[in-house]
């Protein structure tokens, strides 16, 4: 029997690897500097004009605490689409779309809290490298949604 795969985005955000199932990807922009919004959340950069509607930006990098230095020439805005709404995720670089056996992706260790495991689906060794599986629909909580959706 065949092993099943699926296939992933694999981008970078602060020098780690992360990969989201491309079926929740829309699309891939270049970067745009969004029109920031008066009492935004600190991790939301603003808003950027995107097919005749207004996308609210996610900088995961700072939703993840991390520190935030944008590389133009390769920083990206994926498009994430959930349940009819969508948003903007900056990261620092995109990849490449790779197919994926499931039987590689591990549970992620229990030293992740229970935050990070609403979002992290799981663990990839690939190559040299472990990538992180994360499930960018659930990186926002219901609450951060009803404010930016």
């Amino acid at each position: 029997m065949a092993n099943k795969e699926i296939k992933l985005l694999i981008f970078s955000l602060n020098g780690e690897h992360y990969a989201t199932n491309i079926m929740d990807v829309e699309r891939i922009l270049g970067y745009e500097a969004p029109t920031g919004l008066p009492d935004a959340p600190s991790f939301v950069d603003g808003v950027i004009n995107y097919e005749d509607s207004i996308l609210p930006i996610v900088n995961l990098s700072k939703k993840f605490g991390f520190a935030t230095k944008l590389n133009l020439a390769e920083t990206k805005i994926i498009v994430v689409k959930e349940s009819g709404s969508k948003i903007g995720i900056i990261v620092d670089n995109v990849y490449e779309v790779k197919d994926v056996e499931v039987d590689l992706i591990e549970n992620p260790p229990a030293i992740a809290s229970n935050i990070s495991r609403r979002y992290i689906k799981g663990l990839i060794r690939l190559k040299d490298n472990i990538v992180i599986l994360l499930d960018l629909s659930k990186i926002l909580t219901e609450e951060e949604k009803s404010k930016l959706l």
